[in-house]
């Protein structure tokens, strides 16, 4: 089985620097973010930009380029400013994705703060139909990832992603072909699903065929986990210094289904004290070497 490793990278200085250091790092793919994550303005990508970000890409050898929308983004919103801020934040990035040729765009589906779960999935059903009207998508995918279940965020459930999918999917049935799934493996645990045993990695393969599209999962964080199962608290570890541990790596990168995705670190930048070596580097080798590319 061929797996396909990268990581997030910081495209301080233009998107095609952030190619570069996924070179460097030895990257097979890469995530990255088109605009300032916690700010809703985007300057406008320039025709400069974009044809440096699609000639360092080609030249690259990477593959399967994805983003990570704003952290502002509330689609599950009750507040009808924030909402409406939201849905206009989500077409331009989407609409960026598409000029930039990236094929995933990953969204947190959001939090339904002083509303109610129905409410909120309704909200974020409705907002993405909206969002995919406007975009009119050729290329890019919109990747709903699960998350850890902090307070009231939607997602933690895969059945909760599934009713999203499926209710988008009935109000716009052609809207299937672009959307798709991004598990994230720390927020997958910390939400209570006890992937790091084979027993719990085979119920969460199950519950994936049961309430998810066939097809639908194309893309895999793989972070370790600071907190402990069921914590519902989202904070990224180095590949087997967590909570989360070894195994669930080796049961991930093993499984046929999610084993061949493209798998993107997110994991704590740096250089690690004791070798001094880049964190991201250290990482992308413990996983090559589960996987047995290195011996």
């Amino acid at each position: 089985m061929k797996h396909c490793f990268g990581s997030h990278v910081s495209v301080a200085g233009g998107l095609d620097r952030g190619v570069t250091r996924a070179v460097e790092l030895g990257c097979d793919c890469l995530q990255v973010f088109t605009k300032n994550a916690n700010a809703w303005k985007a300057a406008p990508l320039t025709d400069t930009s974009v044809a440096a970000w699609l000639g360092a890409f080609r030249q690259s050898g990477l593959q399967h380029p994805i983003a990570h929308t704003s952290y502002l983004i509330n689609l599950a919103s009750p507040d009808e400013v924030l909402l409406e801020k939201s849905i206009d934040a989500l077409i331009i990035e989407w609409q960026r994705c598409e000029t930039l040729q990236i094929e995933g765009l990953v969204l947190h589906p959001g939090a339904f703060t002083t509303s109610d779960e129905a409410t909120g999935i309704k909200r974020v059903v409705d907002a993405i139909v909206r969002v995919a009207q406007v975009v009119s998508p050729k290329n890019c995918r919109l990747m709903l990832e699960n998350t850890a279940g902090q307070g009231t965020c939607l997602g933690h459930s895969l059945k909760q992603i599934g009713e999203i999918i499926d209710g988008a999917t009935d109000a716009s049935p052609a809207i299937l072909q672009s959307l798709a799934v991004c598990l994230d493996t720390c927020h997958a645990f910390a939400a209570g699903y006890p992937i790091n045993t084979a027993g719990g990695f085979r119920d969460f393969v199950r519950e994936i065929d049961d309430v998810l599209p066939s097809g639908s999962v194309r893309a895999i964080h793989l972070n370790d986990s600071k907190k402990p199962l069921g914590s519902r608290v989202d904070r990224h570890e180095h590949i087997g210094r967590g909570e989360l541990g070894i195994e669930a790596f080796r049961l991930l990168l093993a499984d046929p289904l999610l084993g061949p995705l493209p798998g993107y670190l997110e994991t704590e930048k740096g250089t690690d004290p004791e070798s001094g070596r880049d964190w991201d580097a250290i990482n992308l080798e413990v996983l090559r070497t589960l996987a047995g590319e290195i011996a």
